[in-house]
This record gives structure tokens, C-alpha cells and sequence, in this order.
């Protein structure tokens, strides 16, 4: 029915739109990494799911869980496609990538819907020819049930708390990458295997050689191009020296801004792209 039909698409919605929110809150709230905070959606889906077999509201108990299963593959993906080392404030994981990430998720979709095409056990009809008539409800039972549920809020709004109240690392704030600890040129990357930094180097060159010579677009790509690079080592490079590698990024976040990469404002003249660009090799010896 219409009512049914939008009644399922607004809940949707409003799960969709706030439950990777909730995911991310409940990180930055608790600092907790995402591995840990795997478990409190888990937990609480496990606790409906006991207070349903006890006899709490069927409807309920599913829209419960069911909200809670976005935070839950938020904090999911998180944890399998965060870096295993990362700056203090942001979260770590098994550093498998967002690409992998999506593979994964995707096949288990895949799988789920291959699932149920093949048993229709999720039909309506089918379940019912298999499975006995359920028993029928117990008001009291629902009750009690019920102030389970608002124990079991309360009990989580205290643990909230608990945790955000405990020492731990808030997220970094976006402009604090810019306030790096300025080194001598070369020091920085001393640390750094030399292969790496050559190539981060022949990009950044090459970038500057486009800029000056009036070539925004091959300016932009090569910029692009070093950012990727960049991040794809950091896994690799941050453990070796993590003082170099905070200064280094800093200023190829200054490099990325004015290109407009990963920032909102349009690209800059191409003098201030020299100067950063000039910067930074300066920075990498």
C-alpha cells in the first residue's frame, strides 16, 4: 500500500542519511579506532535480537536493527579501509583500501541476493509453508520488553559518556596539517627511502615546469598525480619519521590548494602555484 511504501522509503532515508553520521560521530565522541567501535552497533543488534525471542514487538525490534546496521557497515568499512598507521585523531585499520573495501561489500551483496533468488526464503509464501504459525504475542512480554529497549538505550547513552569522559585523541582539526614544525631542506625526507622521494620530486618538477610554462592543465594533472603518489606512500613512510613526513605533508597541502585539489576554492595564479610548488622542493632537498 502507498502508506507502507513511503513508510519503508522515509525510514530509508533517514537511516541512510544519519547512520554512516552516527558511525563517525561515535569515533570522534569516544576515540575509539573503528575495529572497537565495530562492536557497539553489534552488541546492541545482538541485545534486540535477544529481546525479540523474549517477545518484544516484532515491527520494532526489526526497525531497530535495522537502523543500526548503517553505523554498523560504516564503522565496517572504516575498519577495513583505514590506514594501519595514521595521524593521532584519525582512524586506523587493516589498510585494505576503499577500492578492496567496495569488492568486498559488493560480493557479499552479490552473494545475499544470489541467496535468496535461488531458496525464496525471504518470500512470504515459501516461509510460510516451512516454518510453523507464530505464536501469538504476549502483551506482557512486549512490555517488559520494551523497558528493555530504554535500559538498553540508557545503558548505551552511559557507556557514550563513560568513554567520551576517558583520555583519548579528538580528530585533528583540517587546518592544523598547515602549522607543521618547519625543518632544514632535505631534512625531512632524510629518513625516507631516496627512490621514493625522487619520484615525488620528478612530479613536483614536473609540475612546475608545466605552471611556468603557462600549461595549467598539465600542471593540474601532474599536481593530481603527486598527491596520489603521496598518499599511497604514506603507509610506508609516515612510520619511518613521522615528524619529516607531518611537515612535508603540510606543505603539500598548501601545494593541493592552490590547484583546488581535495580543497574548495578554484585554482590560484599560477605565481602562487610556483611558490608552494618551489616550497616543497625545496623542503624535499
Amino acid at each position: 500500500t502507498l502508506p507502507r511504501e513511503s513508510f519503508y522509503w522515509l525510514a530509508v532515508l533517514v537511516t541512510f542519511a544519519l547512520g554512516t553520521a552516527t558511525g563517525d560521530w561515535t569515533l570522534e565522541l569516544t576515540g575509539w579506532s573503528p575495529g572497537v567501535s565495530v562492536l557497539l552497533p553489534l552488541g546492541l543488534i545482538a541485545a534486540i535480537t535477544l529481546l525479540w525471542k523474549f517477545g518484544a514487538n516484532p515491527v520494532l525490534s526489526f526497525w531497530l536493527a535495522y537502523i543500526l546496521t548503517r553505523p554498523l557497515g560504516a564503522n565496517i568499512g572504516d575498519w577495513l579501509a583505514s590506514p594501519k598507521v595514521a595521524q593521532p585523531g584519525e582512524p586506523t585499520g587493516l589498510d585494505l583500501g576503499t577500492f578492496t573495501t567496495s569488492l568486498i561489500f559488493l560480493g557479499l551483496i552479490l552473494a545475499t541476493v544470489v541467496y535468496l533468488t535461488v531458496t525464496r526464503s525471504d518470500v512470504t509464501e515459501t516461509h510460510e509453508a516451512t516454518h510453523a504459525a507464530p505464536a501469538t504475542s504476549n502483551p506482557r512480554r512486549e512490555r517488559t520488553a520494551l523497558a528493555g529497549f530504554g535500559l538498553l538505550a540508557l545503558a548505551t547513552a552511559a557507556l557514550l559518556v563513560w568513554a567520551h569522559g576517558q583520555p583519548h585523541v579528538g580528530p585533528a582539526a583540517e587546518e592544523d596539517n598547515t602549522s607543521a614544525v618547519q625543518m632544514a631542506p632535505g631534512q625531512a625526507v632524510k629518513k625516507f627511502p631516496p627512490a621514493k622521494v625522487d619520484a615525488l620530486k620528478k612530479l613536483a618538477s614536473t609540475s612546475l615546469k608545466d605552471a611556468r610554462s603557462g600549461d595549467a592543465t598539465g600542471a593540474h594533472a601532474a599536481a593530481q598525480s603527486l598527491r596520489d603518489l603521496w598518499d599511497a606512500d604514506q603507509a610506508s613512510l609516515q612510520p619511518l619519521d613521522q615528524t619529516g613526513w607531518t611537515s612535508i605533508d603540510a606543505q603539500m597541502d598548501k601545494v593541493l590548494g592552490t590547484f583546488g585539489i581535495d580543497h574548495s576554492n578554484p585554482p590560484m595564479s599560477p605565481a602562487q602555484q610556483e611558490k608552494e610548488l618551489n616550497a616543497l622542493l625545496t623542503d624535499m632537498g
